[in-house]
């Protein structure tokens, strides 16, 4: 049985998670702008109460993002590193993704619209919906004002609001049976995620990791700004 190692540091909380003979555990914090110092010694702890070591990993999945900016940089630069050490593959996972897992999995919601608060006024967007056990996006990830969010054209039923994105709810005209404006992404819910992508196949080089902010040109490159 394969053993996948995920992290997530997209927003103010850190977690880690491990699936390994066939168990899973998982260590989660709200620490912002601490994910840097605790990243590694949460991997490590981790390690250790499961009783196995990083050689033992197949493939680490990430938060790839949306979510802020160096706390994406953050878990991608810590799984390149392993990654490449290990000479193992890498599974980037949405952290909308992610909110809509945890709250099938905390909610029994089937139909998530998931938010993250993205600052300047905007939301991260993404409509999910469960199959198989597996939330799965409806149309596409977005950055917006909170009033352009809307459910996809076909969207029936119940939805349910998950994110800090619902912050701003009284903007966003989408009808919810239910709602958690504090939920954050946790790496339990990624490794869910991860564990499905893996077994598609989907796993990628390490050095094919890349962030998703949803925002154009936030992070140029040296040559994009000419150095």
């Amino acid at each position: 049985m394969s053993t996948l190692l995920a992290l997530d540091t997209a927003t103010e909380a850190c977690s880690v998670a491990l699936l390994h003979d066939g168990k899973v555990t998982s260590h989660y914090e709200v620490i912002p702008r601490l994910h840097a110092q605790k990243l590694l010694p949460m991997i490590k702890q981790l390690l250790e109460d499961a009783g196995t070591t990083l050689a033992a990993v197949d493939a680490i999945a990430f938060g790839r993002g949306p979510g802020a900016f160096t706390g994406v940089r953050i878990a991608i630069g810590v799984v390149q590193g392993l990654a490449f050490a290990l000479e193992r593959p890498v599974l980037p996972v949405s952290n909308l993704a992610v909110l809509a897992q945890r709250a099938l999995r905390e909610h029994g919601a089937q139909q998530v619209a998931a938010a993250i608060d993205a600052r300047m006024d905007e939301v991260y967007w993404g409509c999910y919906r469960e199959t198989a056990g597996e939330m799965r996006l409806v149309g596409v990830e977005a950055v917006q004002p909170p009033e352009s969010s809307v459910l996809p054209a076909d969207a029936s039923g119940d939805w349910f609001g998950a994110g800090t994105g619902w912050g701003y709810g009284e903007r966003i005209a989408v009808p919810l049976v239910g709602q958690d404006a504090a939920m954050l992404p946790h790496a339990e819910d990624l490794l869910t995620l991860a564990r499905f992508a893996f077994e598609r196949g989907e796993a990628i080089p390490a050095d094919q990791a890349a962030p998703v902010y949803l925002r154009d040109k936030v992070a140029q490159t040296k040559a994009e700004r000419g150095l």
